[in-house]
């Protein structure tokens, strides 16, 4: 469909770029992007996401707003604790962008229960159970998974492109087994910014996948706040890993 007047000016930074003019933003429009997890990460994703015209997000969270919560997760303020983080999202992003389409499910992830149909689903989850399922669900379903998290200063982004892609995935980088799936930012820290920077990178990343830029299938990016440095690492694919592996 044709921009309006207001999509024009709303998304006119958009339009000036060579590689996204108005095919790009007509890609956003056409997109639904899942959400799982509205904290510190799913906070700056979904704002961008919105603000940049995504056409349907579908926001996944069973929590509470929660006073601690309010550090680095800027969905939200303090008037909002104890109501539903989807509701409260979806009423601040409604506000930014009343023409993009919203859905909320409050609760964990199933791809039982949801049963939705999407273009890429971000894991902003503060938990490696929960990065597993959704890991295993993108896989078989062969839909994009950009996958982050954070921790104190220092936080990491990995992406798949599973409709591209067949070999190396979330489980070949992580061991599962580790005493360190227990630990999370909720019970370990974490500065607020960094869950900024990491969510934004996400957010890029998103768009890298609507629009067809995407080429960094699994590679992994390290961001250390104190010194201020970025590190990319290369992954080999396990043959023996039990979501992907050969064997």
């Amino acid at each position: 469909m044709p921009l309006s007047n207001e999509e024009f000016l709303r998304y006119s930074n958009h339009l000036l770029l060579n590689d996204f003019g108005i095919k790009g933003q007509q890609k956003l429009f056409n997109a639904h992007v899942l959400i799982t997890g509205l904290g510190g990460l799913g906070s700056p994703v979904a704002l961008y996401l919105a603000a940049a015209g995504v056409g349907h997000l579908s926001l996944c969270d069973p929590d509470v707003v929660e006073i601690t919560n309010l550090q680095r997760q800027i969905l939200y303020t303090t008037s909002e604790c104890n109501k539903l983080k989807v509701d409260s999202a979806k009423d601040q992003l409604k506000r930014l962008n009343p023409n993009i389409t919203i859905s909320c499910y409050p609760q964990k992830f199933s791809a039982e229960d949801l049963g939705i149909d999407v273009d890429v689903v971000v894991d902003c989850t503060d938990n490696l159970a929960a990065r597993q399922v959704l890991n295993t669900f993108c896989f078989t379903a062969k839909i994009p998974l950009i996958s982050a998290s954070a921790m104190g200063w220092e936080g990491q982004l990995v992406s798949f492109n599973f409709s591209d892609y067949r070999r190396l995935c979330y489980n070949c980088i992580v061991d599962f087994t580790s005493k360190d799936c227990v630990t999370n930012c909720s019970n370990a820290g974490v500065i607020g910014p960094v869950l900024g920077v990491i969510g934004s990178m996400q957010a890029i990343t998103v768009l890298h996948m609507l629009l067809g830029q995407f080429k960094r299938h699994g590679q992994l990016q390290r961001y250390d706040a104190l010194s201020g440095s970025w590190l990319s690492l290369t992954v080999d694919p396990r043959k023996d890993c039990a979501v992907c592996g050969t064997k």
